[in-house]
């Protein structure tokens, strides 16, 4: 059993070379820029890059990118692999779920899979608790986080579960072949996660509540504006209203998903400097 894990430099799927390799499995990390002669390219974005990291691979860990998906699973198929693992998003739930970019982009490769000879299993989460990085960035500057609604739920879920997930389903062939919808243990709301980290790091974390377009400007050079639309209505569909959640961790991995608390003080540096 070989397996490519694609998006090598993420947090899940750095998780999941070192569960992997901890088994005693051939790995082959790939990477659209890979930094170590240890990874091979593969640019999801570029067919040329498919033939030779699939070559003798049994198992995907695939990064959900629609452009040239048919490509991904038509190389694959030749290849002989025989089970690919997606990452997910619980957004392709949503009843309007075509009309959302983030969702959209990651339907298109489900569907891509499903239409295909190879078994697929699509793992699910919905808000990683790693989004919550991205307040660092106001934090070092010295600035309140800008909420445009704090009090939106989420399901935050550490990126070791996911991994976990992946490992299993990789693992044991009586899971694989279907959805799984991952989530946390529990449904926070923004300013809560906020009050977590806060507690957590030992420092005070403000945030101020702005507008939509507020926070739309405030994050144009980060975040495309189709994508920030489709965040926008999310948070706004969950602001004041719990998410459902759960127990797909547990059934895969044999414990409770991880605390947002868990992941704050695993990640508690990253909100010190």
């Amino acid at each position: 059993m070989t397996v490519l894990v694609t998006g090598s430099r993420g947090a899940v799927a750095r998780h999941l070379i070192a569960l992997l390799e901890e088994r005693g499995l051939a790995v082959r990390a790939a990477s659209s820029t890979p930094e170590s002669p240890d990874t091979i390219r593969c640019d999801l974005t570029d067919p040329s890059t498919f033939a030779a990291a699939l070559k003798g691979v049994t198992s995907v860990f695939l990064y959900a990118s629609p452009s040239h998906i048919g490509a991904f699973v038509e190389e694959a198929t030749g290849a002989g692999v025989e089970h690919i693992v997606l990452l997910s998003s619980s957004a392709v739930l949503a009843p309007n779920a075509d009309d959302s970019t983030v969702a959209k982009n990651h339907l298109d490769v489900e569907r891509a899979l499903t239409a295909s000879s190879i078994r697929a299993t699509s793992l699910r989460p919905g808000a990683f608790a790693s989004n919550a990085l991205a307040w660092s960035w106001s934090l070092r500057s010295g600035r309140p986080i800008s909420l445009p609604f704090p009090g939106s739920h989420n399901d935050s879920i550490h990126e070791a579960d996911v991994a976990e997930a992946a490992l299993a389903v990789l693992t044991d062939p009586g899971l694989g072949g279907r959805p799984y919808t991952l989530t946390g243990p529990e449904s926070l709301t923004f300013a809560e996660q906020i009050d977590i980290l806060s507690r957590e790091t030992g420092r005070p974390i403000r945030f101020r509540k702005v507008t939509r377009e507020e926070w739309k400007e405030e994050m144009a050079e980060h975040v495309p504006a189709a994508f920030a639309d489709s965040l926008l209505d999310w948070w706004a569909s969950n602001d004041g209203v719990p998410v459902e959640l759960t127990q797909a961790v547990r059934e895969l991995t044999g414990h409770p998903a991880r605390t947002f608390a868990t992941w704050a003080r695993d990640h508690a540096d990253a909100f010190r400097a």
